[in-house]
């Protein structure tokens, strides 16, 4: 039996993508950004919203925000074979979370608060280690800081109060939407000049 270790490299490699590549990659990091910053505006400035309308809208970015990760990890060839098989795991953890959340918007908001912190962590997570070596690496490193502490926060503050809630989801939808859109800029500048 052999004593080696298998390693899975989770940088990518802009430089060893093709342009289509690095173009689809952006091109999920701006739906990405785009959808989160939508909802994240919509939570922000209808805070009165029904839970059932909120965990709804959760559901939504779950499911779309997983299908990008499944489509990003299946599709980027040049990637290494771990940050492909961690983003394709994220993208069925959230498609499977936003299933879950839209058919069942009401039975636990507690639930739902817990799914939330706990997907924005592994998104965070996944920021931190699925990173590329040009200049929006840092960019990914915020992206990852920023989901663990949003996530941290709702897990910490699940039932306390649903306005923090709202506007810590609100703020970190729109934020991390922002921050994903200046990745779609970025990715790959290095590589594609």
């Amino acid at each position: 039996m052999s004593n080696s270790v298998l390693v899975f490299d989770l940088t990518v490699d802009p430089e060893a993508l093709s342009k289509s590549e690095i173009s689809g990659i952006r091109f999920a990091f701006a739906v990405s950004g785009i959808l989160a910053v939508a909802f994240g505006g919509l939570v922000l400035f209808w805070p009165e919203a029904t839970l059932s309308v909120l965990a709804t809208l959760f559901g939504l970015y779950f499911l779309a925000a997983g299908v990008v990760h499944v489509v990003r990890g299946i599709f980027t060839g040049g990637a290494g074979v771990g940050g492909r098989v961690l983003s394709i795991l994220l993208g069925m953890l959230l498609v499977v979370a936003g299933i879950v959340t839209i058919r069942n918007p009401l039975n636990s908001f507690v639930l739902l608060a817990m799914v939330i912190g706990i997907s924005w962590i592994i998104e965070g997570v996944v920021g931190l280690v699925e990173t590329a070596h040009d200049s929006s690496r840092w960019f990914g490193w915020l992206f990852g800081i920023f989901g663990i502490v949003a996530g941290t926060v709702v897990l910490l503050l699940p039932a306390d109060s649903l306005a923090v809630l709202v506007w810590v989801g609100g703020i970190f939808l729109v934020g991390s939407g922002m921050i994903q859109l200046v990745q779609a800029f970025t990715f790959g500048k290095r590589a594609s000049a």
